[in-house]
């Protein structure tokens, strides 16, 4: 069993934020796949599907982003999933909009839903950072909590489909595969 957990924050007035785009990528699997999300348990709203014979759940905690941790502990408990069949997509602020980094682990950085998950599961987990970029003019809060332009949503949407399609892969064949096909640089990055 896997999980594919996309960090967020519930509530309509955050759809569409920079800080939901991991939201947005269990959105567009669960649209892929055809799986509803309507299952309300462990601080999370869910769907399970089927690969190859492989169960895996499609995750959004609720808990708010601060304390994803708390949602994903509950549900690796439950289930007694091993860590490393944990697969965390979120927005990352220290790589430029229209990047997508996969890991095979790591530390949480400056994400504090990351920082929330590995102290309570630890570090061990595959991670897929879509990059939101950072405006040194504005409070990173506001930034983090502001909807995308269009220029900018025109070019991250792509990025969450890939984003999905990097954690099936993942889960089909393994971290350094996804690597190889799904990590991804901004026009301009070095």
């Amino acid at each position: 069993m896997y999980i594919i957990a996309g960090l967020g924050n519930p509530g309509k007035e955050y759809t569409g934020t920079r800080h939901n785009v991991g939201f947005e990528t269990i959105d567009c699997l669960a649209e892929k796949y055809n799986v509803s999300l309507n299952k309300l348990k462990f601080n999370s709203v869910y769907g399970e599907m089927t690969i190859n014979g492989e169960k895996i759940m499609l995750m959004k905690p609720v808990t708010y982003m601060n304390r994803s941790g708390t949602a994903i502990d509950e549900i690796i408990k439950f289930y007694k999933i091993p860590v490393e069949n944990l697969i965390v997509v979120y927005d990352d602020i220290d790589i430029p909009v229209g990047t997508l980094r996969i890991r095979a682990n790591g530390s949480p950085g400056t994400h504090n839903g990351m920082k929330s998950i590995t102290q309570h599961v630890g570090n061990n987990f595959p991670r897929i950072r879509i990059g939101i970029g950072r405006n040194p003019d504005m409070d990173l809060a506001d930034y983090v909590l502001q909807r995308f332009s269009q220029a900018d949503k025109d070019i991250i949407l792509p990025i969450v489909k890939r984003a999905g399609e990097a954690a099936i892969e993942i889960i089909e064949n393994d971290v350094d595969s996804a690597m190889q096909k799904y990590n991804v640089r901004a026009i301009g990055e070095q």
